[in-house]
Protein backbone atom coordinates (compact mmCIF):
# COMPACT_ATOMS: atom_id res chain seq x y z
CA UNK A 1 0.00 0.00 0.00
CA UNK A 2 0.53 3.49 -0.83
CA UNK A 3 1.03 6.68 1.61
CA UNK A 4 0.14 10.50 2.25
CA UNK A 5 1.14 13.12 3.26
CA UNK A 6 -0.78 16.48 4.28
CA UNK A 7 1.24 19.68 5.12
CA UNK A 8 -1.11 21.78 7.59
CA UNK A 9 -0.48 25.26 8.90
CA UNK A 10 -3.38 26.70 10.70
CA UNK A 11 -6.47 24.65 8.76
CA UNK A 12 -8.36 24.09 12.06
CA UNK A 13 -11.70 24.75 9.86
CA UNK A 14 -10.74 22.22 7.47
CA UNK A 15 -8.20 19.42 8.88
CA UNK A 16 -10.60 16.80 10.16
CA UNK A 17 -12.68 17.66 6.68
CA UNK A 18 -9.62 16.58 4.90
CA UNK A 19 -8.47 14.17 7.22
CA UNK A 20 -11.26 12.03 6.84
CA UNK A 21 -11.28 11.69 3.19
CA UNK A 22 -7.90 10.34 3.78
CA UNK A 23 -8.37 7.84 6.01
CA UNK A 24 -10.97 6.30 4.32
CA UNK A 25 -8.31 5.44 1.30
CA UNK A 26 -6.51 2.21 1.49
CA UNK A 27 -3.32 3.51 3.02
CA UNK A 28 -0.18 2.29 5.01
CA UNK A 29 0.36 5.42 6.57
CA UNK A 30 -0.90 8.83 6.42
CA UNK A 31 1.80 11.68 7.41
CA UNK A 32 0.43 14.78 8.68
CA UNK A 33 3.15 17.71 8.49
CA UNK A 34 2.17 20.58 10.94
CA UNK A 35 4.20 23.60 10.68
CA UNK A 36 3.86 26.94 12.28
CA UNK A 37 0.40 26.57 13.48
CA UNK A 38 -1.00 28.46 15.77
CA UNK A 39 -5.12 27.15 16.19
CA UNK A 40 -5.61 23.84 17.15
CA UNK A 41 -4.62 21.91 13.80
CA UNK A 42 -2.15 19.21 16.36
CA UNK A 43 -4.80 18.95 18.97
CA UNK A 44 -8.22 17.93 16.44
CA UNK A 45 -5.31 16.18 14.76
CA UNK A 46 -3.87 14.35 17.35
CA UNK A 47 -7.38 13.37 18.54
CA UNK A 48 -7.86 10.62 15.44
CA UNK A 49 -7.51 7.33 16.82
CA UNK A 50 -6.44 5.80 14.02
CA UNK A 51 -2.48 3.84 13.80
CA UNK A 52 -1.38 4.57 10.71
CA UNK A 53 -1.41 8.23 11.21
CA UNK A 54 2.53 9.60 11.70
CA UNK A 55 2.59 13.49 13.11
CA UNK A 56 5.45 15.56 12.42
CA UNK A 57 5.53 18.72 14.20
CA UNK A 58 7.79 21.70 13.49
CA UNK A 59 6.64 24.98 15.88
CA UNK A 60 8.45 26.90 12.94
CA UNK A 61 6.72 27.74 9.68
CA UNK A 62 8.46 25.62 6.64
CA UNK A 63 7.14 28.00 4.05
CA UNK A 64 5.14 26.73 1.08
CA UNK A 65 5.61 23.64 -0.30
CA UNK A 66 8.60 22.86 2.04
CA UNK A 67 6.33 20.89 4.12
CA UNK A 68 5.62 18.20 1.23
CA UNK A 69 9.18 17.79 0.86
CA UNK A 70 9.86 16.86 4.18
CA UNK A 71 6.30 14.36 4.49
CA UNK A 72 8.30 12.86 1.70
CA UNK A 73 11.88 12.12 3.21
CA UNK A 74 10.26 10.82 6.25
CA UNK A 75 8.26 8.42 3.69
CA UNK A 76 11.35 7.76 1.83
CA UNK A 77 13.09 6.68 5.36
CA UNK A 78 10.09 4.44 5.99
CA UNK A 79 10.76 2.52 2.12
CA UNK A 80 7.35 3.79 0.92
CA UNK A 81 6.12 2.37 -1.82
CA UNK A 82 4.61 5.33 -3.10
CA UNK A 83 2.98 8.67 -1.88
CA UNK A 84 -0.22 10.79 -2.53
CA UNK A 85 0.02 14.63 -1.50
CA UNK A 86 -2.93 16.15 -0.47
CA UNK A 87 -3.26 19.70 1.02
CA UNK A 88 -4.36 20.09 5.17
CA UNK A 89 -7.43 22.84 3.54
CA UNK A 90 -9.08 20.53 0.94
CA UNK A 91 -11.99 19.71 2.44
CA UNK A 92 -13.89 19.24 -0.55
CA UNK A 93 -15.42 15.83 -2.15
CA UNK A 94 -12.66 14.56 -3.45
CA UNK A 95 -12.48 10.75 -2.86
CA UNK A 96 -12.81 9.24 -5.95
CA UNK A 97 -10.23 11.71 -7.25
CA UNK A 98 -7.31 10.79 -4.69
CA UNK A 99 -8.60 6.84 -5.79
CA UNK A 100 -7.72 7.16 -9.01
CA UNK A 101 -4.06 9.00 -8.25
CA UNK A 102 -3.62 5.74 -6.23
CA UNK A 103 -5.23 3.97 -8.97
CA UNK A 104 -2.75 5.60 -11.66
CA UNK A 105 0.33 4.48 -9.23
CA UNK A 106 -0.63 0.71 -9.21
CA UNK A 107 -0.30 0.87 -12.65
CA UNK A 108 2.98 2.26 -12.89
CA UNK A 109 3.00 5.71 -13.35
CA UNK A 110 5.73 7.75 -11.28
CA UNK A 111 4.09 11.13 -11.32
CA UNK A 112 0.44 11.45 -11.39
CA UNK A 113 -1.30 14.98 -11.62
CA UNK A 114 -4.68 16.89 -11.24
CA UNK A 115 -5.90 18.68 -14.07
CA UNK A 116 -7.67 21.54 -11.86
CA UNK A 117 -8.97 23.55 -14.98
CA UNK A 118 -10.74 20.77 -16.82
CA UNK A 119 -13.13 23.52 -18.93
CA UNK A 120 -12.37 26.72 -19.99
CA UNK A 121 -13.96 29.37 -17.83
CA UNK A 122 -13.43 32.88 -16.85
CA UNK A 123 -11.14 33.61 -15.23
CA UNK A 124 -9.19 37.03 -13.70
CA UNK A 125 -5.87 38.28 -15.54
CA UNK A 126 -3.33 37.33 -12.44
CA UNK A 127 -4.73 33.22 -13.34
CA UNK A 128 -4.63 33.75 -17.16
CA UNK A 129 -0.90 34.73 -16.72
CA UNK A 130 -0.17 32.15 -14.62
CA UNK A 131 -1.62 29.32 -16.62
CA UNK A 132 0.07 31.24 -19.60
CA UNK A 133 3.62 30.46 -17.90
CA UNK A 134 2.78 27.25 -16.35
CA UNK A 135 1.80 26.01 -19.88
CA UNK A 136 4.93 28.06 -21.08
CA UNK A 137 7.31 25.36 -19.24
CA UNK A 138 4.87 22.38 -19.95
CA UNK A 139 5.75 23.19 -24.18
CA UNK A 140 9.42 23.51 -22.94
CA UNK A 141 9.45 20.20 -21.64
CA UNK A 142 6.94 18.87 -24.74
CA UNK A 143 4.84 17.88 -21.89
CA UNK A 144 1.74 19.94 -22.61
CA UNK A 145 0.06 17.36 -25.13
CA UNK A 146 0.01 14.91 -22.36
CA UNK A 147 -0.53 17.27 -19.38
CA UNK A 148 -2.28 20.66 -20.46
CA UNK A 149 -1.54 22.92 -17.46
CA UNK A 150 -1.50 20.30 -14.95
CA UNK A 151 1.20 20.63 -12.31
CA UNK A 152 2.42 19.26 -9.04
CA UNK A 153 2.07 22.79 -7.32
CA UNK A 154 -2.14 22.51 -8.14
CA UNK A 155 -4.41 20.23 -6.97
CA UNK A 156 -3.31 16.24 -5.39
CA UNK A 157 -0.49 14.45 -6.98
CA UNK A 158 1.23 11.34 -6.13
CA UNK A 159 4.69 9.69 -6.92
CA UNK A 160 5.69 7.14 -6.86
CA UNK A 161 8.71 5.01 -4.93
CA UNK A 162 11.11 5.67 -8.40
CA UNK A 163 10.44 9.42 -8.40
CA UNK A 164 11.11 9.52 -4.65
CA UNK A 165 14.52 7.73 -5.19
CA UNK A 166 15.07 10.24 -8.18
CA UNK A 167 13.83 13.54 -6.97
CA UNK A 168 16.10 15.64 -4.46
CA UNK A 169 14.00 17.19 -1.43
CA UNK A 170 15.02 21.21 -2.46
CA UNK A 171 13.10 19.86 -5.95
CA UNK A 172 10.49 18.85 -4.18
CA UNK A 173 10.15 22.03 -2.03
CA UNK A 174 9.46 23.69 -5.99
CA UNK A 175 7.42 22.08 -7.53
CA UNK A 176 8.33 22.77 -10.96
CA UNK A 177 11.34 21.50 -10.84
CA UNK A 178 9.37 18.15 -10.05
CA UNK A 179 8.84 18.31 -14.14
CA UNK A 180 11.94 18.96 -14.97
CA UNK A 181 13.68 16.06 -13.24
CA UNK A 182 10.81 13.65 -14.51
CA UNK A 183 11.72 14.76 -17.83
CA UNK A 184 15.22 14.15 -17.64
CA UNK A 185 15.23 10.71 -15.79
CA UNK A 186 12.18 9.59 -17.86
CA UNK A 187 9.88 9.25 -15.14
CA UNK A 188 6.44 8.21 -16.66
CA UNK A 189 3.94 11.53 -16.10
CA UNK A 190 0.36 11.43 -16.47
CA UNK A 191 -3.31 13.34 -15.35
CA UNK A 192 -4.80 10.93 -13.67
CA UNK A 193 -7.75 12.83 -12.14
CA UNK A 194 -9.58 16.09 -13.32
CA UNK A 195 -11.19 18.08 -10.31
CA UNK A 196 -12.27 21.92 -10.84
CA UNK A 197 -10.41 24.03 -8.73
CA UNK A 198 -13.56 25.17 -6.36
CA UNK A 199 -14.45 21.75 -5.55
CA UNK A 200 -11.17 21.43 -3.87
CA UNK A 201 -12.68 23.98 -1.30
CA UNK A 202 -9.75 25.61 -0.33
CA UNK A 203 -10.87 28.61 1.58
CA UNK A 204 -10.52 32.01 -0.12
CA UNK A 205 -7.50 34.09 1.38
CA UNK A 206 -7.30 37.67 1.42
CA UNK A 207 -5.88 39.18 -2.13
CA UNK A 208 -1.87 39.96 -0.86
CA UNK A 209 -2.34 36.60 -0.34
CA UNK A 210 -3.29 35.62 -3.86
CA UNK A 211 -0.73 38.24 -5.38
CA UNK A 212 2.04 36.25 -3.67
CA UNK A 213 0.97 33.11 -4.61
CA UNK A 214 0.65 33.89 -8.28
CA UNK A 215 4.49 35.73 -7.82
CA UNK A 216 5.78 32.19 -6.58
CA UNK A 217 4.74 30.02 -9.01
CA UNK A 218 5.43 32.28 -11.88
CA UNK A 219 8.40 32.48 -10.49
CA UNK A 220 9.46 28.53 -9.45
CA UNK A 221 7.73 28.28 -13.42
CA UNK A 222 10.84 30.74 -14.52
CA UNK A 223 13.52 28.60 -12.41
CA UNK A 224 12.19 25.15 -13.61
CA UNK A 225 12.68 26.54 -17.68
CA UNK A 226 16.08 28.09 -16.70
CA UNK A 227 17.05 24.37 -15.40
CA UNK A 228 16.26 23.06 -18.15
CA UNK A 229 17.94 24.88 -20.25
CA UNK A 230 20.79 24.57 -18.17
CA UNK A 231 21.11 28.03 -17.37
CA UNK A 232 21.58 29.85 -13.96
CA UNK A 233 18.31 29.29 -12.37
CA UNK A 234 16.21 32.84 -11.80
CA UNK A 235 12.66 33.83 -11.01
CA UNK A 236 12.67 36.82 -13.50
CA UNK A 237 9.84 37.72 -16.19
CA UNK A 238 10.69 40.44 -18.06
CA UNK A 239 11.91 43.19 -15.62
CA UNK A 240 10.08 41.54 -13.08
CA UNK A 241 11.37 39.54 -9.88
CA UNK A 242 8.93 37.20 -8.87
CA UNK A 243 10.07 36.44 -5.52
CA UNK A 244 6.29 35.64 -3.83
CA UNK A 245 6.71 33.57 -1.05
CA UNK A 246 10.26 31.93 -1.96
CA UNK A 247 12.39 33.68 0.66
CA UNK A 248 9.76 32.30 3.29
CA UNK A 249 10.86 28.78 1.98
CA UNK A 250 13.20 27.17 4.99
CA UNK A 251 15.38 25.22 2.85
CA UNK A 252 17.97 25.16 6.04
CA UNK A 253 14.98 23.53 8.05
CA UNK A 254 14.48 21.34 5.32
CA UNK A 255 18.03 20.15 5.02
CA UNK A 256 18.35 19.40 8.87
CA UNK A 257 15.56 17.44 8.56
CA UNK A 258 17.31 15.44 5.51
CA UNK A 259 20.57 14.59 7.81
CA UNK A 260 17.98 13.66 10.75
CA UNK A 261 16.10 10.87 8.80
CA UNK A 262 19.26 9.76 7.84
CA UNK A 263 19.78 8.57 11.85
CA UNK A 264 17.74 8.61 15.00
CA UNK A 265 18.88 11.55 16.21
CA UNK A 266 17.42 14.39 18.66
CA UNK A 267 16.42 16.53 16.07
CA UNK A 268 14.50 13.59 14.51
CA UNK A 269 12.68 12.36 17.58
CA UNK A 270 12.37 16.15 18.77
CA UNK A 271 9.59 16.38 15.35
CA UNK A 272 8.07 12.99 16.13
CA UNK A 273 4.67 13.68 17.77
CA UNK A 274 4.13 10.89 20.29
CA UNK A 275 1.00 9.55 19.35
CA UNK A 276 0.29 6.36 21.52
CA UNK A 277 1.83 5.51 25.30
Amino acid sequence: MFDAVIPAKDEEKSILASMTTVLHLPLARIILVVNGSTDRTLELANSIPDSRLHILHFREALGLDVPRAVGAVYARRLNSKGVLFVDGDMSGNIFANLAELLTALAGGVDIALTNCYPYITHRAQLVDLVLKIRGRLNRELDFYQTLGLATPTHGPHALSARALAALSPDTLAIPPLILVEAKRAGLQTRVATSIPHEALHSPRKHRRHGRLLAETIMGDCMMAIDTYQNKVPSRRLGRHELAGYHPERRFDLLRAWVEACAGSDDCFQAHLFPRFP
